[in-house]
């Protein structure tokens, strides 16, 4: 089984490019913290993790994630082969995204434009998904519809019920 989940905050401003057929596809990196510090006392060491998305998935991070902030990633490891331009055999590991999520404060999502569909977690799970909401894969998934929910500022917590 080849499946990866990673938490870690965007090293740059994901990047869209499309195939020659007009496919969407998204590149970033995130840098995820090691969940250990080193013995003798140091610093924890962070990786640096290149991450893909294809389709729908790819619009939505371009347009809604930028450098520095918090995402969870879901998809699997794929390693690629590749000849450099002098020639030499290179390989390079990368996580391909079927789902990617907010994470964090809402402040930390960075400004977005009005109007653009964003309404506090109305793509399910705070994400996007190329899945079809049946479980099938490979498809385009539209936004879920709002709840109804609203989402609360961090000082309007006080008179919750519970």
């Amino acid at each position: 089984m080849n499946h990866v989940i990673l938490m870690g905050r965007l090293t740059r401003d994901p990047e869209l490019r499309h195939t020659q057929t007009g496919t969407p596809v998204a590149s970033f990196t995130i840098a995820v913290d090691r969940g250990f510090a080193p013995k003798d006392g140091g610093e924890r060491q962070t990786d640096f993790i290149d991450i893909v998305t294809w389709r729908a998935t790819a619009e939505f991070v371009t347009k809604y994630f930028v450098k520095g902030q918090l995402a969870a990633v879901s998809g699997r490891l794929q390693i690629r082969d590749w000849t450099d331009k002098e020639g030499n055999k290179r390989r390079n590991a990368e996580v391909v995204a079927d789902n990617v999520y907010f994470t964090g404060d809402r402040r930390d999502r960075g400004d977005r434009p009005a109007g653009d569909g964003y309404q506090g977690g109305n793509y399910r799970s705070g994400g996007y998904s190329d899945q079809k909401q049946d479980g099938y894969s490979g498809g385009y998934a539209s936004p879920v519809e709002p709840s109804g929910f609203s989402e609360l500022d961090g000082d309007e917590d006080g008179d919750l019920p519970f």
